[in-house]
């Protein structure tokens, strides 16, 4: 039994054999006691990066307070360093999602650049997942259920056992007489995968004895068919991604004109393929507002309300806004000499190039009504200034406008598009988390 699981585990991990550190998330259970013991023999004959043991502790129920003592006594065992780490469960509708999000954030916390964190999840818990995600109407992302491998923090999360089954786990513990964690919230069928894993799989096995292999076939063949829509809409997206003609401006964007030549279908997969990464995505009943998007007229300025921020369009592009580069403070600031550049609460700053002129000066926003002097135009309306530059109406409110008293001297000049100052200095802008700058 050993010297087969253990090649099988070395094959799999083969790839990250050079990674800096292997750390083992340790709950004591079952899966992650056989993974690290597993580990500790195969790193006293072959080479492998450090090995550590990581044990999140939620505090969720009284017993676990003993857990922490046990995974030390384990570790000590195996000459394994163990880090035990101890989390707030935010409270919410899933205690079950809860617990995951704050473990897996603990375990960005260990996990160095190039490092890899390993879990135990096994064939059966790959074989539960496909199937709660299939009853909560999953699309084929989800249903690929859990990855083999992906980013993680700075370094990977690999999960080395999906192919192994919990009978072949349980069969390797008695074998080498290991001791593990039983977790009494794993009898809880209140508990959505609990009931999956008491109540339906031992049914369905019964009648179909190949159950957990086959929906693992089926999540595997899921996520290979995944991997070819992605590279279908990295293919579309290659399209859209036109240079912006604000390129100042630090907000992804896609050309509209590329995209809606795409059918239904391809158009919702590329979004989700470029959203994927900015925020939550929608249910499929939310996807009509895409249309509403894509199809309003060409004057409109349509917007789409996502999970973490927005989605704008602006004539025959859109943006992606977040919810917190869209929070600043359009409260007026006064520029004392020589401070340069200023710091706009929310907003960048501000520098200027050239000699600065005379002060008292300020930074305020627009209100409406505006109206400044354009060398060899005259005054100009600031509006019109701004619509024939074709700047997108939400950067608009945020454009810092420089005072001296009740006159207008300079907006940050638009790429150009009109003279700077005759002077002979220009303000300069760059928006926040823009290393680009508005010249």
């Amino acid at each position: 039994m050993k010297p087969a699981l253990s090649a099988k585990l070395l094959q799999t991990l083969a790839p990250w054999r050079n990674a800096p550190a292997w750390h083992i998330a340790f709950s004591g259970g079952l899966d992650s006691t056989v993974l690290l013991h597993l580990l500790a023999s195969l790193a006293k004959t072959n080479i492998l990066p450090p090995l550590s043991a990581v044990h999140v502790h939620h505090g969720l129920q009284a017993v676990a307070d003993a857990w922490p003592q046990h995974c030390q006594s384990v570790c000590d065992s195996l000459n394994v360093p163990l880090r035990v780490m101890r989390v707030q469960v935010q409270p919410g509708a899933s205690l079950e999602r809860a617990a995951r999000d704050a473990r897996y954030h603990a375990f960005t916390e260990v996990t160095g650049a190039g490092e890899v964190l390993l879990t135990g999840q096994h064939r059966d818990d790959q074989a539960e997942t496909l199937l709660f995600r299939l009853l909560r109407g999953a699309g084929v992302r989800g249903l690929a259920a859990m990855p083999a491998q992906r980013p993680m923090a700075g370094g990977y999360l690999v999960r080395p056992l999906l192919d192994v089954s919990r009978a072949e786990l349980e069969a390797y513990a008695h074998e080498y007489q290991l001791k593990w964690i039983e977790d009494p919230s794993n009898a809880d069928p209140r508990f959505s995968r609990n009931y999956l894993r008491h109540r339906v799989f031992p049914t369905l096995t019964e009648r179909w004895p190949q159950t957990v292999s086959s929906l693992a076939r089926t999540a595997e063949h899921l996520s290979e068919a995944q991997a070819l829509l992605d590279e279908l809409a990295q293919m579309d997206l290659q399209a859209a991604h036109q240079p912006s003609p604000f390129p100042w401006l630090p907000l992804p964007s896609l050309a509209l004109t590329s995209l809606r030549e795409l059918s239904d279908a391809r158009q919702r997969n590329a979004l989700r393929h470029w959203l994927m990464p900015l925020t939550r995505l929608p249910d499929s009943d939310h996807w009509a507002s895409w249309h509403s998007l894509r199809d309003a007229k060409g004057d409109a300025q349509p917007l789409w309300r996502l999970a973490d921020g927005d989605l704008h369009r602006c004539g025959e592009r859109i943006w992606w806004l977040p919810t917190l580069w869209s929070e600043f403070s359009d409260v007026s600031v006064s520029w004392q000499h020589p401070q340069n550049p200023l710091e706009l609460p929310g907003n960048g700053q501000l520098n200027f190039i050239g000699t600065a002129p005379e002060g008292p000066l300020q930074i305020c926003y627009r209100q409406g009504g505006e109206t400044i002097e354009v060398p060899g135009r005259g005054r100009r309306d600031l509006k019109r200034l701004l619509n024939e530059s074709a700047l997108p109406r939400f950067i608009r409110g945020r454009l810092p406008l420089l005072y001296r008293g009740e006159q207008l001297l300079a907006v940050p000049t638009l790429a150009g598009l009109w003279a700077g100052s005759s002077d002979g200095w220009q303000l300069h802008w760059m928006p926040q988390t823009c290393d680009q700058g508005l010249s």
